[in-house]
């Protein structure tokens, strides 16, 4: 068998329930991934299952780095690696194989390969029986809340059950005739898979897989005598894939549900940042921001007048799914591969949010009381207890609908700005003395202001910040967002920090952010978070870590997050929180004390308050993007796409122009000190200004 690959992975199994050593070769010319139990057991030929390669698809998962999966036949087979690393080259042999044998099983069969007319068409017939299977899954809701008969209701479930699984076969099959127009007929040149060389040949893996067991494999061999390397008669390639236990399997349906699954594998399915795909929007000239904030004041408007009353994030459609517009599926995957950057993926306007990113990040401070709160506890511990009880409520409100939807990627230079009225001072902030010198100079001394700006282009990296004067308290972050395609979900890399800063105790509490995932990206795209994040302080030495888990393949809940807090130089928590981001958080206290930590369903929104379009600057988000905004609210396709299209050239313009004059562009708000962005004038630098 002309191996192009072969060393040690661990495969989950149903049987053992974890995961288990195995030795792997992937045989390039048979399309056969085989294992067996030791690479002992390879050299006698004795082998314990096998992956047909031809028409599978290949899974990933950003939040562990080791793990992937491969679906065919109706079964998914779920591997772990070494490292990244060994991932990598696992996945890449691994797509070769299958992208060759998919397209030339016709090629063998009839003589020819197919043209992109013929999988255009396949897609389109694809497509439509996709439409017909979901249209008959409302139709099976709805006859499922009339249906009054036990009986009858249990056979609308059964053939619900089956359609399910129907549709989830057909997004395979839709993915994988994407996979292979894009090889015959590459877009713009990002997915151009080249035939494997035939140097490649007996490549072994170099590292050795973490075991569950705790046994060791031997060295991945290149030997080319053993029988795993002898050709295999045609009879010996098999019609299925298949293992020793059927129970190693798991059916690629997400919809059959099961208690056992791999810790670390998520079902295939958008981020809080949403999905903030780039684009390719270049810049805005820097005026003087200061003059202009001031002078963009409207004269004579009450507050009512002052401020654009309608928030465009209340009224986002509910329900609304991906396959109501046909053209997502081609338009998207046409233009990917698995684990490919998505900076310069275009996605169609259709799944725009109507606000920007900028805009988004605002929603940090949808509970602006419970901000300033840190800000009142006297005590160091109740502080670290508040800035975990702020930071875990500050991700539900970023997602109101059910249906996630990617906002508009900020274009470098744009700005936004609003503020908020605390509950208990709407009335003392909204006739008090401003902060003139504040980053938003119309909002008075007890309102929480907040400024955000997009610093850089490439990468894609946006800065905000937030203060409350009165209550000595600032919080100053900037993220790195940076997504990946994952075959069925796309991933958002958060990266970056936080700092909450409580001036009169001079403490400063430094954070970090989840990354977000859109899962069910061809059917009803929905939002989850994952990874671990830490929030700590250096003055008083109190910690917490946080994990947001995102759900398993089967079973499990979705939005589950855990949280401990720590003392100084104290291995036990003195607070440890579960429960769900978007719902109900429960804390356990040392005394055995257990109590409702959050209810996020419970708390109040307060509304920001942002200047009406026609009074804001013309490098702010709503001005920005106001006719994309309109004609979206119009459900105004090719109007919104227009005016999209004239934005970014205009903005594309602008950099060729500072291209040629040889400018670099200047951030209007922010700086760049070491990693981090800052902004420029700080309540800390203001303060300690003032006492000089």
């Amino acid at each position: 068998m002309a191996s192009i690959m072969e060393g040690p992975l661990s495969k989950w199994t149903n049987v053992m329930k974890g995961w288990q050593y195995r030795w792997f070769v992937l045989d390039y010319n048979a399309g056969l991934l085989s294992y067996y139990t030791s690479k002992d057991k390879m050299m006698r030929g004795s082998r314990r299952g096998c992956v047909r390669l031809r028409g599978a698809v290949i899974g990933i998962d950003d939040e562990d780095d080791s793990t992937f999966t491969v679906t065919v036949d109706q079964k998914t087979f779920h591997f772990q690696a070494h490292d990244a690393d060994e991932r990598e080259k696992w996945i890449h042999a691994l797509e070769g194989t299958i992208l060759r044998h998919t397209l030339q099983l016709r090629e063998t069969e009839t003589g020819f390969v197919p043209s992109v007319q013929d999988f255009d068409k396949k897609l389109a017939e694809a497509d439509a029986y996709l439409q017909i299977l979901i249209n008959q899954l409302k139709l099976f809701d709805e006859k499922v809340k009339d249906c009054k008969e036990d009986e009858s209701r249990r056979k609308i479930e059964n053939l619900k059950e089956t359609t399910c699984s129907m549709v989830e076969s057909i997004k395979h099959c839709i993915v994988l005739l994407q996979i292979a127009k894009s090889t015959i007929n590459p877009v713009d040149g990002i997915f151009q898979p080249t035939p494997l060389d035939p140097s490649v040949v007996n490549v072994a893996m170099p590292t050795q897989t973490a075991l569950p067991t705790g046994s060791v494999p031997s060295a991945p061999s290149s030997s080319v005598a053993s029988p795993a390397h002898m050709n295999l008669p045609a009879h010996s390639v098999p019609d299925f894939s298949y293992s020793s236990s059927e129970d190693e399997f798991y059916d690629a349906d997400e919809f059959y549900q099961s208690n056992t699954s791999p810790k670390h594998c998520t079902d295939p399915t958008r981020p809080p940042a949403a999905l903030p795909l780039s684009d390719d929007c270049p810049a805005l000239k820097r005026p003087d921001t200061n003059e202009s904030l001031n002078s963009s004041m409207s004269n004579g408007t009450t507050d009512a007048d002052q401020f654009d009353s309608h928030d465009d994030h209340d009224d986002e459609g509910e329900g609304e799914s991906v396959e109501e517009h046909k053209s997502v599926i081609m338009h998207l995957l046409s233009q990917v591969r698995l684990g490919m950057d998505l900076t310069k993926v275009v996605l169609p306007t259709f799944i725009l949010e109507r606000r920007s990113l900028l805009e988004m990040y605002a929603d940090f401070f949808a509970h602006p009381d419970l901000f300033v709160s840190i800000a009142e506890q006297s005590d160091p511990r109740d502080r670290m207890v508040y800035v975990v009880k702020w930071y875990l409520s500050a991700f539900h409100a970023g997602r109101k609908g059910s249906v996630a939807k990617k906002p508009y990627n900020p274009i470098l230079g744009e700005v936004f700005f609003c503020h908020w009225d605390l509950p208990s001072d709407t009335e003392e902030s909204a006739s008090g003395e401003p902060v003139s010198e504040g980053p938003v100079p119309w909002c008075g001394k007890n309102s929480v202001s907040f400024v955000a700006e997009q610093v850089s282009h490439h990468p894609p990296i946006s800065a905000f910040y937030a203060e409350c004067f009165s209550k000595k308290i600032q919080f100053n972050a900037h993220i790195w967002t940076k997504s990946k395609f994952l075959g069925m979900s796309i991933g958002v890399h958060n990266i970056g920090q936080g700092c909450v800063s409580c001036l009169e105790h001079d403490e400063h509490y430094i954070l970090t952010f989840p990354n977000g995932y859109g899962r069910s990206i061809l059917t009803v795209p929905w939002v989850e978070l994952g990874g671990e994040c830490n929030i700590s302080c250096s003055k008083s030495g109190y910690s917490a870590n946080i994990v947001f888990h995102t759900k398993p393949f089967y079973g499990g809940k979705k939005h589950r997050i855990t949280a401990e807090i720590f003392a100084p130089n104290d291995k036990k928590p003195v607070c440890s929180v579960e429960g769900e981001w978007n719902g109900v958080m429960y804390a356990k206290w040392p005394s055995g004390e257990n109590s409702e930590f959050i209810d996020t369903k419970k708390m109040a929104i307060i509304k920001k308050k942002v200047r009406k379009p026609e009074d804001q600057l013309e490098y702010e988000s709503r001005f920005l993007w106001r006719d994309v905004t309109l004609n979206l609210k119009l459900k105004d396709i090719d109007a919104a796409t227009e005016a999209k299209h004239r934005l970014e050239e205009k903005q594309r313009a602008e950099a060729r122009e500072r291209k040629e004059k040889e400018e670099q562009w200047e951030t209007r708000l922010f700086h760049e000190d070491g990693e981090c962005w800052v902004y420029d004038e700080p309540l800390l630098k203001r303060l300690v200004s003032q006492r000089h």
